[in-house]
């Protein structure tokens, strides 16, 4: 009657349903079954007037103050349903009370202490995500899980690995809300029941399983969609790295990561480097990985807080790639950057930066010196192009004022570091940058009168046991070697493809039996004179 076509009828239906709810607000509603079918129903009614009126009813039936509120918990998957199919309603009056509808029945469901059925109440949520596209129900729909995860997160173990695909999804949406609360839910799922209790700190209270299986799997997605991990790659990573441990949440990666790295599959490897560039800007950069930096940069100081007299032990990463068993790191920021170098190593000016950041010049010395033999595109060239602008940022501020230090034992090592990427560099803005701060650092020595101390072996080896990364109980030839190893494993890789495109652009017999040992000389089509005539042949283009 609210849908006919008269007014009087639509007013004289609407005027009734008024005295028919004012009724039921100062009464005791025995059956809520069939009130509740019927809104459910109209809620989904082409009619404003009837989606309207019957949102408004299902506000009022969550705060009756007799039988409302838990006496709706065995119709909540219902009810929930209704509420989310008119949450974006194009109607405003609709849309706001649908919103308020949403958020009472989440903390009443939150903090209730009845029991509810989570099963039909997971599946409609599930439902809502696969099958509406706008932006207000996925939040409201990511909001119910969240909270649902918080309330009963041993429960919920039962339906995570369902909801894993549809998250995952979800991160590629267009709207940044969504991906940043899709996060807050996979972060949710990597805490531990107690912590959601709220008894100990996240810090302490990860489920390690439900980490690794979450962190896994987004790796994964970046490596199936590299535009996504172009496009809101960083976003992830950041929002993860507030929500959880940064510390803990790039251990974790590097430990993944490096189980990729084994693989001499190209396109595998390619995405390691192109995953580790991802996460180095992001550990130079983000203002949520602060706390991270500052452990970095304590490393290999020499009167480092973190130090203590017995030597801690940190397995490598799983990778069997070599025999790195174990790194005797003798403080957490060392113990971290021995970790992080074992992943990094799969893109050098990376692991360069790496170096940088924790004042391992020694390391960082030698590894510039290896750059000689890597293969230098134009990809390299634009890494170190960016390192260099980076250098002139805050975050290596202490690099530049270790510069001024040329009585130091490592100031050689980093100024011949900081030479190298010069040496490295076509004449560019980058490179007359460097190059201005790095002839100031040498005018001064001269002004000073100070001679450099040589510190390195020729070779570009650290052989000084006096040096940072020695002294914080990590062997600098076994990290050289792993770097060694995988930029050997990268080259094959290459080597491999290049192979595989001249076999596919092979030449037919005729073209290559021409005294050339089998390789293939590019040829140009030439006329072909014919005999006898003087015309000239050309080649069939059928």
């Amino acid at each position: 009657m609210l849908g006919d076509q008269s007014l009087e009828i639509r007013e004289a239906a609407d005027s009734a349903l008024s005295n028919f709810l004012k009724e039921i607000r100062e009464s005791v509603v025995l059956e809520f079954g069939p009130i509740v079918s019927i809104l459910v129903f109209q809620c989904e009614s082409k009619e404003k007037l009837n989606r309207l009126t019957a949102i408004s009813w299902i506000w009022e039936l969550i705060h009756h103050p007799n039988s409302g509120g838990d006496k709706l918990l065995p119709f909540l998957a219902d009810v929930l349903k209704a509420i989310l199919n008119n949450i974006s309603d194009g109607e405003g009056d609709i849309r706001k009370i649908s919103e308020r509808s949403n958020n009472d029945l989440l903390f009443l469901v939150r903090d209730t202490k009845h029991d509810f059925r989570l099963d039909i109440l997971i599946d409609a949520l599930v439902t809502k995500l696969s099958t509406k596209d706008d932006v207000p129900t996925k939040v409201a729909v990511l909001k119910w899980i969240n909270m649902l995860l918080e309330k009963r997160r041993r429960d919920m173990d039962t339906y995570i690995e369902g909801l894993m695909n549809v998250l995952m999804n979800l991160l590629s949406d267009k709207s940044d809300v969504v991906v940043l609360l899709t996060v807050q839910v996979l972060s949710r799922i990597c805490l531990s029941d107690v912590f959601n209790k709220g008894i100990l700190s996240k810090d302490k209270l990860r489920d390690e399983e439900q980490f690794g299986m979450v962190i896994k799997q987004i790796l994964t997605l970046f490596k199936q969609d590299r535009r996504l991990l172009e496009s809101r790659g960083s976003l992830i990573v950041r929002r993860f790295c507030a929500l959880l441990n940064a510390k803990s949440v790039y251990l974790i990666m590097a430990d993944i990561i490096s189980e990729y790295d084994v693989s001499d599959d190209s396109f595998t490897l390619e995405f390691v480097a192109t995953m580790v560039q991802t996460l180095n800007l992001i550990l130079l950069t983000a203002p949520e990985l602060n706390n991270l930096r500052k452990l970095l940069e304590s490393s290999f100081a020499v009167d480092s807080s973190n130090d203590d007299s017995s030597s801690s032990t940190i397995l490598s990463r799983r990778s069997p790639m070599r025999p790195i068993d174990r790194y005797h790191a003798k403080n957490e920021g060392a113990r971290v950057f021995a970790s992080l170098f074992h992943c990094w190593s799969n893109n050098p000016v990376s692991t360069f930066s790496l170096c940088l950041l924790a004042q391992a010049y020694d390391l960082a010395f030698s590894l510039v010196k290896k750059f000689s033999e890597l293969e230098v595109t134009v990809g390299f060239l634009m890494q170190i192009d960016k390192l260099i602008h980076m250098i002139e940022s805050p975050i290596f501020v202490h690099v530049r004022l270790q510069l001024l230090d040329v009585e130091a034992p490592y100031h050689t090592f980093l100024l011949k570091s900081m030479y190298g990427l010069l040496m490295l560099l076509p004449q560019s803005d980058a490179y007359h940058s460097l190059n201005d701060r790095l002839t100031a650092v040498c005018n001064l020595r001269d002004n000073l009168g100070i001679r450099p101390n040589i510190t390195a072996s020729p070779s570009g080896v650290v052989r000084n046991e006096d040096s940072s990364v020695h002294k914080a109980g990590l062997e600098a030839l076994d990290l050289l070697a792993r770097f060694d190893e995988v930029t050997v494993m990268h080259k094959k890789a290459r080597t491999a493809i290049q192979q595989q495109g001249m076999l596919h652009h092979a030449p037919t017999k005729e073209r290559t039996n021409g005294g050339n040992n089998g390789v293939h000389q590019p040829q140009r089509q030439m006329p072909l004179a014919s005999a006898g005539r003087g015309k000239v042949v050309r080649p069939s283009t059928q």
